[in-house]
């Protein structure tokens, strides 16, 4: 029977670790990060932030890149919203702007729409810092609990990370 996109390009693939020894609490750990920094609100970041935390905190790169690809239709639709939680915790009014004018901005001159929107990206880096490293927590407690079920389901025989 043939197997749909997300199977071949995702699970497949994850399957794959697990049954080359990388215990699932390392993949969650790899997904959980790939998740929160693929929505980081700095649009153009994400991969080399996601290369970054790969190497400084061993993780699967291919694993965290998969989902950081993955999740960057998210990124747009939460870039806007990360702004405004910024704008809050600063108290200052906000800009009158669409995710639309944003990217059409960045499109028609780049230099342009950093010089006009930099405060904005500071805003929504500060939103997303409250957001971003309790997600990747709670996403690493439920991945590495579904990949644990996955493996068993499987048959796979895994061990426990020492680190977690």
């Amino acid at each position: 029977m043939k197997r749909g996109f997300f199977h071949r390009r995702v699970v497949a693939p994850i399957l794959a670790l697990l049954t080359q020894g990388v215990t699932p609490e390392k993949i969650a750990l790899s997904l959980a990060f790939g998740i929160a920094l693929g929505i980081f609100p700095v649009l153009g970041s994400t991969t080399v932030v996601c290369a970054a935390a790969a190497l400084v905190f061993g993780l699967n790169l291919p694993a965290i890149q998969l989902v950081n690809w993955l999740i960057y239709p998210m990124q747009l639709f939460l870039l806007v919203p990360f702004i405004r939680m910024g704008e809050k915790l600063f108290r200052v009014a906000s800009l009158q702007f669409s995710l639309a004018q944003i990217l059409t901005m960045v499109r028609a001159d780049l230099p342009h729409a950093v010089s006009t929107l930099w405060r904005a990206e500071v805003h929504a880096i500060c939103g997303w810092s409250l957001t971003g490293p309790p997600a990747i927590f709670l996403l690493y407690i439920l991945l590495s609990r579904v990949l644990r079920q996955v493996a068993s389901s499987y048959g796979l025989r895994v061990a426990r990370d020492a680190k977690f």
